[in-house]
């Protein structure tokens, strides 16, 4: 998969920037400062949505996942992978509006299968969003062999869901694979006797060191 260059605001926003920026700039020289003022607001907003840092790696370990996205963990259950139908550690990742929304890779590995649903938009912090939203769920190996999945789930009011790795693409720990717009899901199904760092309500990211350790999910077995 091509490199992504992380131009600091993501690439995804830069139509709705454009756009929010001249409506503002035309208003406010035809209309005036008072009028241009609610669009200046959403062009900020779309600012800060579509910010994009790069992220640096601390750790080396070969058997680390880390979180796919910027969030907050609200999910982390025994339960079963609905993609493989087999038993898994389920850990949920919910990103707000405020969240960086692009998605890296949790492991290295190579993507096996790609599978997308149509579905609903519920708040995708409720339960039931795992299998009623729309989503698109990435099934893969890691090079140690242990299998996860990777689930990108719409929210409420988000209405795209971009992915770009294909099946056959190996994709580093952190590496830059997707996007979603305006709110949205992260599920994680790894091996069952993964051990978990993670609690729910526990934020996936460093908040003294936002450039250091995305966070690790977890420490997954290799497989025999």
């Amino acid at each position: 998969m091509p490199s992504y260059p992380h131009p600091i605001i993501a690439r995804e926003g830069w139509p709705f920037l454009a756009v929010f920026i001249l409506v503002a700039a035309l208003v406010h020289f035809f209309v005036g400062k008072w009028a241009a003022f609610p669009v200046w607001l959403l062009a900020i907003f779309a600012l800060q949505f579509f910010r994009d840092p790069q992220r640096k790696l601390d750790s080396e370990d070969p058997n680390d996942v880390i979180t796919p996205a910027d969030g907050r963990v609200i999910v982390v259950e025994e339960t079963t992978d609905p993609y493989r139908n087999i038993p898994a550690l389920k850990i949920s990742v919910f990103m707000n509006v405020f969240n960086v929304h692009s998605q890296r890779s949790p492991v290295n590995g190579t993507v096996n299968e790609i599978r997308y649903f149509p579905g609903a938009f519920v708040n995708a912090a409720l339960a039931k969003a795992s299998l009623e939203n729309e989503r698109n769920a990435m099934l893969m190996k890691m090079d140690g062999g242990a299998e996860i999945t990777v689930v990108q789930i719409a929210g409420l009011v988000a209405r795209r869901i971009l992915c770009y790795a294909k099946v056959g693409d190996h994709l580093n720990v952190g590496e830059r694979y997707g996007f979603i717009r305006f709110g949205s899901r992260l599920d994680v199904y790894l091996p069952p006797r993964s051990a978990t760092r993670f609690r729910p309500a526990r934020p996936c990211w460093p908040p003294s060191s936002p450039y250091g350790l995305i966070g690790a999910l977890c420490h997954a077995p290799i497989a025999p």
